[in-house]
């Protein structure tokens, strides 16, 4: 017996010394993963800093806000100034080398000017980009006063009626429509863009205005509160506008610029623009 548990003892040790030695040789140790084999790093991209002034068409106030806005909750290291007006106006302003990094028209020819002034400035070259499109409507006080129905009401001699200036986008598409349906009486005052002219119906100082059919969406507040009340032209008179947009050399950081370019374009862009009355290409 004491002769068989020797030998037990002694194989158990032998068994022991194979595995300890299996452990402790190198060539038979578990290969380290090469650096092939391990997670690559991914970098971060940079935060987006800086200020960026964008001057956009007095029509496109409240979705660029919206934009603007937003664009910054993602970007909480950038500042973006909005300033609005006639798209005339703006353009002059580019033209004459206003500090300006992103520009934003209500026609492709007020946006052309601008550029014209740039290139002739010796700027770089920039390619807008159309990213909505809009069209007209008539616009009333509450209660319509003037019994206005429809287009051709605006001929009739105790109507009064307000347009844009002819030299604005809206002005030029008034005159357009005015034209397309044989009406060739004078409204009683030019305004300097869509929102002049709707405060003027507002006020009740003219019977309607021709503006943007954005102006006077379902859902935008004026015409929710009852203050305005959105008469429809028919297509054979209406017409549409497109709306360029572009990032210029501007005094800002130029990535920014086209950031908040490309934001404009984006799903949630084009989404912010859609709910506020235009149509996106």
């Amino acid at each position: 017996m004491r002769r068989v548990a020797a030998v037990v003892v002694l194989a158990v040790l032998v068994v022991l010394g194979v595995l300890a030695w299996r452990v402790s040789d190198p060539g038979t140790a578990a290969p380290d993963p090469s650096p092939r084999d391990l997670p690559t790093p991914t970098a971060s991209e940079p935060a987006l800093q800086g200020e960026i002034v964008v001057l956009a068409a007095a029509s496109l106030t409240e979705a660029f806000t919206v934009l603007a806005d937003r664009f910054t909750v993602e970007h909480p290291d950038v500042t973006v100034t909005t300033s609005y007006g006639p798209s005339s106006g703006l353009a002059a302003q580019v033209a004459a080398g206003a500090p300006v990094d992103v520009l934003a028209t209500a026609d492709e020819r007020t946006m052309e000017l601008a550029l014209t002034g740039l290139a002739g400035a010796g700027a770089v070259e920039a390619e807008p980009v159309v990213f909505a499109r809009n069209s007209m409507a008539i616009a009333v006080p509450v209660g319509n006063p003037g019994e206005v129905e429809g287009v051709e009401d605006l001929a009739r001699t105790d109507v009064t009626f307000a347009v844009c200036r002819q030299e604005v986008p809206c002005g030029s598409a008034a005159a357009r429509v005015l034209a397309a349906a044989g009406i060739d009486r004078l409204p009683v005052t030019y305004e300097s863009d869509a929102r002049g002219v709707l405060t003027k119906v507002l006020l009740g100082e003219v019977d309607a205005g021709l503006v943007y059919a954005s102006d006077v969406r379902r859902t935008s507040l004026a015409v929710l509160d009852g203050q305005l009340i959105a008469v429809p032209l028919p297509d054979e008179v209406n017409t549409t506008t497109a709306y360029p947009l572009v990032a210029l050399p501007g005094p800002g950081d130029d990535a920014v610029a086209q950031a908040f370019v490309d934001f404009v374009l984006s799903d949630e862009g084009v989404q912010v623009l859609r709910d506020a009355g235009f149509v996106v290409p």
